[in-house]
């Protein structure tokens, strides 16, 4: 595999650093790319890297993140396989190539800009606040501990990739080079999406109880 082009995998997902990505390989151009990926850990020490990139229709974005080979979990009788995989890095698509049957492109690699803000531990603490109640609401359970581990440097990606945020929010998250800036924006999403949520649940209540439960609320 050309050292220089990175295998690009258009999903509707958008990869964030450190996230698992659990991913069902059935298309053929693609079991070939992975299976070249699997191929180049045979020779080395780990397999080859893939990037993930947001597709919209016959569009991709410019910016994604690599993707490792953690484990294949299963493989079936026609080559189809599952794998098991973690973003690594951010990247930015600098030329496509289509030679081969999968997209690759040559690619730059990129992490927050030297010197650039930390979380102040208020942010960080209001962050994680926020995501422990926006888990307690979807999950609908009360007492759902949060456990994240330290370092907070990519605490902004860790809150928002289990969640099924708007891609393009995601996909804005991923090119902002500051994590400061980043986590304050993910305050800013969770603080509107939490009453958003509130609603939703409440309409819900109202529908499976024939209109009662505002009575009930209410008196």
């Amino acid at each position: 595999m050309d050292e220089r082009l990175l295998p690009l995998f258009p999903l509707d997902v958008v990869l964030m650093p450190e996230a698992p990505l659990p991913l069902h390989i059935f298309e053929g151009r693609y079991k070939e790319m992975i299976g070249k990926c699997l191929e180049a850990g045979k020779k080395s020490s780990r397999t080859e890297d893939f990037g993930v990139v947001l597709a919209k229709g016959q569009e991709v974005s410019r910016l994604g993140s690599s993707a490792r080979i953690v484990n294949t979990t299963r493989t079936y009788e026609d080559g189809r396989m599952d794998i098991f995989t973690v973003g690594v890095r951010r990247f930015e698509v600098l030329e496509v190539n289509q030679d081969r049957s999968f997209l690759r492109a040559d690619v730059e690699f990129f992490d927050d800009d030297p010197g650039a803000d930390l979380p102040a531990e208020a942010d960080a603490a209001r962050a994680i606040e926020l995501f422990g109640q926006m888990m307690r609401r979807l999950r609908k359970s009360d007492d759902m501990p949060i456990h994240l581990v330290r370092p907070y440097r990519h605490l902004s990606f860790r809150l928002t990739a289990p969640l099924a945020l708007d891609l393009d929010f995601k996909q804005h998250l991923l090119g902002v080079r500051n994590e400061a800036e980043r986590l304050s924006l993910v305050i800013q999403a969770f603080e509107k999406l939490l009453p958003e949520l509130d609603r939703a649940e409440r309409a819900r209540e109202i529908a499976g109880g024939n209109g009662h439960a505002r009575s009930a609320r209410s008196s």
